[in-house]
């Protein structure tokens, strides 16, 4: 809940295709939840089931007869029901696996059986730039470690011993088996000491630089 974007646009089941798209362009989003009367989420429509409602580009239909073609095809036939929704408590780890082993781009996000707000491919977007420090000033570096006990922790102290205070901090599979890959952003100190100062605790430096916001 504390990332996703709250009090969605949304469509009825009686919205038609060129209401959907106006509202789409409008607004700049590619999902409408679709909400009934009742004000109970029935579907979703996304940019992908509005492509599949146009009539086929070799059509011989007219301009004028497409659009008069689409005014009449409704949310209610083109969307995807039963909706895949998270509950607003879900972490953004378990809502990204879940769209990621869904090959779904986002997510309707419930408080109860409220809908609250959305999670998209772009939040998550967002969310990996902010983790990673994209838009902060420092010293930004990749390299591989030794994956051992304490192996993070000596490379955490060397920078601290330089004078240097990290502004993020991850770490993913690396090579092999026998280490990882780790990329960070520091601050308070030049390219050149970041370099010294972790060089004894790396296997390799894949690529370091300054980095502005």
């Amino acid at each position: 809940k504390s990332r996703m974007t709250p009090s969605p646009i949304v469509a009825s089941p009686q919205t038609n295709y060129n209401e959907a798209l106006r509202l789409m362009q409008q607004n700049n989003i590619k999902s409408l939840p679709v909400i009934n009367k009742n004000g109970t989420m029935v579907g979703i429509v996304t940019q992908g089931d509005m492509l599949r409602a146009e009539p086929s580009p070799v059509t011989t239909l007219s301009m004028f007869e497409m659009a008069s073609l689409l005014e009449k095809v409704t949310m209610d036939k083109i969307m995807s029901s039963p909706v895949m929704a998270i509950d607003e408590n879900c972490s953004i780890t378990n809502a990204a696996s879940f769209m990621l082993e869904n090959d779904i781009d986002c997510l309707p996000v419930m408080s109860g059986d409220e809908l609250v707000g959305i999670i998209t491919e772009t939040d998550l977007f967002k969310i990996f730039l902010d983790l990673m420090g994209a838009r902060d000033e420092g010293i930004r570096v990749s390299a591989l470690v030794p994956d051992k006990i304490g192996g993070l922790a000596a490379l955490a102290k060397a920078i601290a011993e330089v004078g240097g205070s990290f502004v993020s901090f991850g770490q993913s599979i690396g090579e092999d088996m026998n280490n990882r890959e780790v990329t960070f952003k520091v601050t308070g100190i030049d390219q050149e000491t970041v370099a010294k100062a972790i060089k004894p605790f790396v296997e390799e430096i894949e690529d370091i630089r300054a980095s502005h916001s």
